[in-house]
C-alpha cells in the first residue's frame, strides 16, 4: 500500500523532467528568439544547425511515443528519417509547427507517465525489452543532450545571451 502512496510523486518526477529547467536551458529557452536567418545555418565545422537539432529531437520524440502507444509501430530508417536534409532552411511556419509537435508530444509523453493504469516498468508488448520507463528517460535525455547543442550552436552565431 506505502508503494502507491509513492508512486503519484515519482510519476510526477517523471513527467516534470521532460521539459523541465534544472540543470539546464529548457528546449523553449535555448530556441526563443533566434533570428529567421540563423535558424538553418551551421557554424563553421558544425555538423549541425539549430534547425537540424530541433528537428532531430521532434522526429526523434514522435517515434519514441509511437513505439509505447501503437501496438503496429514500425521503426523508421536510420538515420535518414531522423534528420531533415542537412543544411535546410525552416520556413517560419516549419519552425512553429516543429515546436509546437514537440511541445505536444512533450504533454502526451507526460500523460504517459502519470498514467497510474500504466506500469512504466513493463515490458512494451511489441517491443523487444524496452519498458516505458525506459522510453520516457530515453527521450528526457536526447532531448537534453541535444539542448546543449543549441545552446553551443547559438553561441557559435553570436546568438546566445548567457
Amino acid at each position: 500500500m506505502a508503494a502507491k502512496k509513492r508512486a503519484p510523486g515519482w510519476r510526477k518526477i517523471v513527467a516534470n523532467a521532460v521539459d523541465w529547467e534544472e540543470g539546464h536551458a529548457s528546449l523553449d529557452a535555448a530556441t526563443r528568439g533566434l533570428a529567421q536567418n540563423l535558424r538553418g545555418r551551421r557554424p563553421e565545422n558544425a555538423p549541425h544547425s539549430v534547425w537540424e537539432l530541433l528537428d532531430h529531437i521532434r522526429r526523434t520524440q514522435a517515434d519514441l511515443l509511437d513505439f509505447m502507444t501503437n501496438k503496429k509501430y514500425v521503426a523508421p530508417n536510420w538515420p535518414k528519417d531522423y534528420w531533415p536534409e542537412p543544411e535546410a532552411v525552416p520556413t517560419t511556419s516549419a519552425w512553429t509547427k516543429c515546436l509546437a509537435q514537440i511541445r505536444d508530444d512533450h504533454a502526451k509523453m507526460k500523460r504517459l507517465a502519470t498514467r497510474e493504469s500504466l506500469d512504466l516498468t513493463a515490458k512494451i508488448p511489441w517491443g523487444d525489452g524496452q519498458t516505458y520507463l525506459r522510453c520516457i528517460l530515453l527521450a528526457i535525455d536526447h532531448t537534453s543532450y541535444h539542448v546543449g547543442q543549441i545552446v553551443i550552436v547559438r553561441r557559435l552565431l553570436g546568438a546566445w545571451k548567457s
